[in-house]
């Protein structure tokens, strides 16, 4: 609606009432130019969060075929494969079992005179050998993986394999650390200097990441690169949200994230083989990071920052500007109505003083919150499964990773055209299905090409599923402690961050329990999703008895694209006509946009 045709409305005495932050977007435009140049901005801080996620997998990455260095070997002008015929033993049945297990061991070597047997003109092993642990440390096959990772100069293999995945999970460890730090700075001095900070943060200790040279130096770095992720993109990602009308939110919300982060991350794995250099990798990959540094200039802060901490007036200059770029006229009468409300809202926030705590008072919210908990932390379980498990299943782990990484594409416009047709609960369900259905075929599927086919597609069910919990925790708490209740299941989510890459170690055990763990928890997140409320095209709880009885009246096998009774239906319709029930007003306003 038009600024013109509401000031007739006004004229006529029939103008709505400005009582959210909502109801003045169609008066200085819901997506106009201003949203779409904020739209643009979202492209860096988005390839920033895909590096920040991805980088270390590369940079951590191992050959499959290395084996023990025999400096005495050196001088006779052998090649690779006679080296491992005289001096590495065969792969016993316990290292055969390992997923990408080579035909020659890769923990042993002989224990024996290799000069003299060579002078003796033997160049082949006798299995009766004595064997011993590799003393000299390995040789690598680079044909796959062109370059030396950190993991490969300082030899995380056999028993110090597990050193990758254990930086990993201090690099999750530092968001939790982050998610606080970060989180109080955006929610006492602003969004902006949040994210300029978090953004320097990691930037700085990306370029650190170079001098390591032990695994305790690179793995403090990576805990300091951590405390950034997340917030280096979400901050924006939701001031851009809460700029945008609701009816806008969810294709923003799902294209901005899905194309950008899908082209990012898919061109992550060429930029690494590329550059065949972890420490160049660093370096190029935090470069994104530095655009945080005119942040100030270019990104405007979140006017419902300023409503919350009072500052009225600044929330007013800001939503000036976007009158001015989007060639909007509002007149002075909305802003003062604006105001008030503003005003009264600040009031009433004053008199509570609700805490987390309180979502676990009433029984039926508590469960509702405790579930939901539960999705997110397998969700992020499933998902760094999958990536981790990738390099597993394929030697080309380049391409495999950057198709799979492309899947975020198709997840991001099948949500943006079904997601409100279909809803949460069978969105969700079904997209797990699909994750578990594919991650069980791959099991069975022959190694090589048709198993990496089924583990994108599995891949691409838990795409779909996690943009789904993104807002779907945001739809459901009540107003009153949404922003708590998020912070709380975000930052368990840290610690799924910290499990997910152990997962492949499964194959130590069977082959064939990455995969079959991961299809196992989706099916059983699959199920639980259906006992969750539906939260499409409902009026979301603001207090907490209005959480605790949200859904209530709801059949379980309602399924708002094919079937709705009259009775939900004039009970349960959003009152504003939105299309996006997780960006109704009531639900960002109050939202800490640090912690989603």
């Amino acid at each position: 609606m038009t600024a013109t045709v509401e000031s007739s409305k006004a004229e006529e005495g029939k103008r709505a009432r400005i009582e959210t932050f909502d109801d003045i977007l169609p008066y200085i435009g819901e997506a106009g130019r201003y949203q779409w140049l904020l739209f643009i901005l979202l492209l860096p801080f988005t390839v920033v969060y895909a590096f920040l996620y991805f980088t270390q997998f590369f940079l951590t990455l191992t050959p499959e075929e290395h084996w023990c260095t025999v400096p005495e070997l050196e001088g006779w002008n052998l090649t690779d494969h006679q080296k491992i015929a005289l001096s590495v033993p065969m792969a016993n049945i316990e290292e055969l079992k390992i997923e990408g297990a080579t035909p020659f061991s890769r923990c042993l070597m002989y224990d024996v005179n290799f000069t003299q047997l060579l002078q003796s003109n033997v160049t082949v092993a006798d299995p009766s050998w004595t064997t011993t642990k590799c003393q000299h440390g390995w040789t690598y096959n680079y044909t796959n993986i062109p370059y030396a990772s950190i993991a490969a100069e300082l030899d995380w293999v056999c028993e110090k394999t597990y050193l990758s995945s254990a930086a990993q999970s201090a690099f999750f460890a530092g968001s939790i650390v982050g998610g606080f730090i970060f989180g109080y700075i955006a929610d006492h001095y602003g969004r902006i200097p949040a994210l300029v900070s978090c953004n320097a943060v990691g930037f700085f200790a990306s370029i650190s990441t170079v001098f390591a040279n032990s695994f305790w130096s690179f793995t403090l770095c990576r805990f300091i690169v951590g405390t950034a992720f997340d917030n280096c993109f979400n901050i924006l990602f939701i001031v851009v949200i809460e700029y945008v009308g609701p009816k806008y939110r969810t294709l923003i919300a799902n294209l901005s994230f899905g194309i950008y982060f899908a082209v990012a991350s898919s061109i992550l794995p060429w930029i690494a083989y590329w550059i065949a250099d972890w420490r160049i990798l660093s370096v190029v990959t935090a470069a994104p990071l530095a655009f945080a540094f005119i942040g100030p200039w270019i990104v405007p802060e979140s006017a419902r920052w300023y409503i919350t901490r009072g500052k009225t007036d600044k929330a007013i200059e800001m939503l000036k500007k976007f009158e001015r770029v989007n060639k909007k006229t509002v007149k002075p009468e909305i802003y003062e109505e604006f105001k008030e409300s503003c005003n009264t809202v600040i009031k009433d926030q004053s008199k509570n003083n609700y805490t987390v705590l309180d979502l676990f008072k009433k029984p039926r919210l508590a469960r509702i919150t405790v579930m939901l908990t539960i999705y997110w932390l397998i969700m992020i379980i499933v998902f760094d499964g999958h990536v981790w498990n990738m390099k597993l299943l394929d030697p080309d782990v380049f391409l495999s990773f950057s198709l799979a990484a492309l899947t975020e594409l198709p997840a991001a416009i099948i949500l943006a055209v079904l997601l409100d047709r279909w809803g949460r609960r069978w969105m969700s369900f079904l997209s797990l299905v699909l994750c578990a259905l594919f991650s069980f075929v791959a099991i069975a599927t022959p190694a090589g090409g048709p198993t990496v086919i089924m583990a994108i597609f599995a891949r691409l069910g838990v795409n779909i599923a996690a943009n789904i919990g993104f807002q779907y925790a945001a739809e459901m708490l009540p107003t009153v402690v949404r922003a708590q209740g998020v912070s709380l299941i975000h930052i368990i989510g840290y610690f799924a961050h910290i499990i997910g890459p152990y997962i492949i170690y499964l194959a130590d055990i069977a082959p064939e329990l990455p995969l079959l763990v991961l299809g196992l928890l989706s099916l059983f997140t699959a199920f639980l999703t259906l006992f969750l409320p539906e939260t499409v095209d409902q009026d979301l709880p603001e207090s907490l008895q209005e959480g605790n009885d949200f859904g209530k009246e709801q059949s379980f096998w309602w399924i708002p694209c094919i079937s709705r009774s009259p009775e939900k239906k004039k009970a349960y319709r959003k009152k504003l006509g939105t299309t996006n029930a997780g960006f109704n007003p009531g639900s960002l306003r109050a939202i800490d946009s640090t912690r989603l």
